[in-house]
């Protein structure tokens, strides 16, 4: 099958890891992701429904603005992708618009052309809510045309909330699957690149999801997650079975610094609770 990419650029998205998740997920009518992020899972997953949550709001309008309105959508966004605004001060300056702006739909628009011209495709948030991510002087930067319409086509069959994971959980019902791509346990105690809404995910909030993960899968609702593999995170899914998959990550610019990494599939299944 032919992978699908996400029309945003994320931090840890799953693109490369698909099919291993795929291979993973048990049968069920309704996907649910307590954090979608760009969405790599549900793109290339077959569902006949899904709930794809995320604590961040803008990237939840974005989807639901997507979704509801995509020829208005995919027809204003592309006028931000204009060589013109290729610039750094431009790009300051439409940064400070989005920090300001209330209207969701404009909103949503600069969140797009910031994903696409910021520095490495980050979302990054000020304690103060403010949008911090700096330039990325790109050459040319792409514009996601195709993506959009793919997104945008799939997203018919999608319920778009904007909820912290312990009340997505909350919501858990029968035929549900869930599949829980959280920020990362950090490799380090320096390496907590774990703020990717203005609120942190903390190493409470890891255990948390695997108590979650774990009385769920004990109600008889499946529950996959992903995460690095290393000695906390095979301590917290203890109950679940763990597969290991090599894959590389690309936090970093340089593609000669890109480390393979291990990282743990750990899928709580009802009746191994």
């Amino acid at each position: 099958m032919m992978k699908t990419r996400a029309f945003l650029k994320w931090a840890g998205g799953k693109y490369g890891l698909v099919d291993n998740i795929n291979r993973r997920l048990p049968e069920g009518r309704t996907l649910v992701e307590p954090f979608v992020g760009a969405g790599s899972v549900f793109l290339n997953s077959d569902f006949d429904a899904y709930v794809l949550a995320d604590i961040n709001a803008d990237l939840i309008n974005l989807y639901q603005l997507l979704k509801n309105r995509p020829e208005a959508f995919v027809r204003e966004a592309a006028g931000l992708f204009v060589s013109a605004n290729n610039d750094k001060a431009v790009y300051y300056g439409l940064r400070t618009e989005f920090n300001q702006e209330q209207d969701a739909w404009r909103r949503a628009l600069l969140f797009l052309y910031l994903n696409r011209h910021g520095y490495n495709g980050l979302c990054r948030y000020n304690r103060k809510g403010g949008f911090n991510v700096p330039f990325g002087a790109y050459k040319k930067p792409y514009f996601p045309e195709k993506e959009l319409w793919f997104f945008a086509e799939k997203a018919q069959k999608a319920t778009f909330v904007c909820q912290g994971y312990a009340e997505v959980f909350a919501g858990a019902r029968p035929e549900q699957v869930f599949y829980c791509d959280p920020p990362y346990a950090p490799l380090s105690s320096t390496a907590s690149f774990t703020t990717y809404a203005a609120n942190g995910f903390t190493l409470d909030d890891q255990a948390i999801l695997a108590r979650l993960a774990r009385e769920t899968a004990a109600r008889g609702v499946p529950v996959l997650i992903s995460n690095h593999d290393i000695p906390l995170t095979r301590e917290l899914y203890r109950d679940a079975s763990l597969d290991v998959v090599a894959v590389k990550r690309t936090i970093s610019r340089h593609g000669h610094n890109r480390q393979k990494v291990d990282e743990l599939l750990a899928l709580f299944a009802p009746g191994k609770m």
